[in-house]
């Protein structure tokens, strides 16, 4: 099988810039729960599904259309399946996914105690890395265990909702119009949406060079040429809610991640599918609501509110798993590490020795790690 090799550069990133062509839109209708429903009954296929419900909202609410969608047809209820990971305090969402399962009323619930298994340099990930090479994301290395347990099987992920109810471009337009940006800053923000591309374009790339300034184990060129990429892709994004929802399906690093997971899922006779990102369910949205949503909350509420609790679509929480996967292997491969095998040009070696080394390891070093630990084995980084 053949997968997607990172460049370098997109090692070092630990991101895919740049935009695929555009699709054609499929024809839809304005029901975003009917669409959702009908994504996950082509997903399901007969098999039996099951839903990767981490408690956010948007596995919760992908594991909640899955169960309605059974009760409708008669079929066994979908089986959650979540991954607990002792010891690691920013990763438990215990509590809601507690409140999502009983709201739901599943008796079948798969939970996974994690201890290193995830660890990007764990023993299933070395495995997968000399077998497959160096992957994008780097978590795709540390699926295998999971999809094992499930094959024959139809897994749904919750994947796409940050995107689907984020922050579009029409957001601060819709905010002035609906009352909500009182404040300077979203009316700029409004008025900034309205410039050109090109003007667009160097707005977003001084807000982009300033968050960058925290990965500090890439070099000055490479942290510039990032910045260049991002904001012009960011640019490109549609005003059109409608559109902006089509476009981001068109982003390269989406396209190889969906394709990747795809194919990884397929060696286990795994079925995959993200129903968040299905074309009917983004036609439906873009159709019901032309100017988006002023907030997350306000998304979430207006699509999923007869299936979930309002306090589940209106938490701001969120969990971080970057310790989840860059653990004790990690640490005891940074403590050892010579610097071999990443780019000088592209990467500060002390730099990312201290990232990997410091309590909490970011999760945009984790392709450098992998491709670092290929090279100390000598092994191929192509899959």
């Amino acid at each position: 099988m053949t997968y997607y090799r990172p460049t370098a550069f997109e090692a070092a990133a630990c991101w895919l810039p740049g935009l695929v062509p555009a699709a054609p839109a499929p024809a839809t209708g304005d029901d975003p729960v009917g669409s959702i429903k009908d994504a996950v009954r082509r997903a399901a296929g007969g098999r039996p599904v099951a839903v990767t419900f981490s408690g956010g909202r948007d596995s919760s609410a992908v594991l909640a259309v899955a169960t309605a969608v059974a009760r409708e047809d008669g079929a066994p209820d979908p089986v959650p399946v979540t991954f607990r990971y002792p010891g690691v305090t920013e990763a438990d969402e215990s509590a809601w996914q507690e409140a999502v399962v009983h709201h739901l009323g599943l008796t079948t619930w798969r939970r996974i105690v994690v201890d290193d298994e995830n660890d990007l340099l764990g023993e299933g990930a070395r495995e997968s890395l000399l077998r497959r090479g160096l992957l994008f994301p780097a978590t795709m290395h540390v699926k295998d265990a999971m999809l094992r347990e499930l094959e024959g099987h139809a897994v749904l992920t919750g994947e796409g909702g940050d995107e689907v109810f984020g922050d579009r471009r029409s957001r601060a337009l819709l905010q002035v119009v609906a009352g909500r940006a009182s404040a300077g800053t979203p009316r700029r923000a409004a008025l900034a949406s309205l410039l050109p591309v090109a003007s667009r374009r160097r707005r977003e790339r001084a807000v982009t060079g300033r968050g960058l300034r925290a990965l500090t184990w890439l070099s000055h060129g490479a942290t510039e040429r990032l910045a260049d990429e991002i904001a012009r892709d960011a640019a490109a994004e549609p005003l059109s809610f409608p559109r902006g929802l089509r476009w981001l399906l068109r982003r390269r690093a989406s396209r190889v991640f969906l394709d990747t997971f795809g194919q990884v899922a397929a060696e286990h006779d795994v079925a995959l599918a993200h129903p968040l990102l299905d074309d009917g369910f983004l036609g439906a949205v873009g159709r019901r609501y032309p100017w988006g949503f002023t907030d997350r909350t306000a998304g979430m509420r207006a699509v999923f509110g007869t299936l979930l609790p309002d306090a589940v679509c209106a938490r701001s929480s969120k969990a971080s798993f970057n310790r989840a996967y860059l653990g004790a292997a990690t640490r005891d491969f940074a403590s050892r590490w010579d610097g071999a095998g990443v780019d000088p040009a592209l990467v500060d070696v002390d730099g990312l020795r201290a990232a990997w080394l410091s309590g909490f390891p970011p999760g945009p070093t984790s392709l450098l790690l992998q491709q670092a630990w290929l090279a100390s084995v000598g092994a191929e980084v192509a899959p």
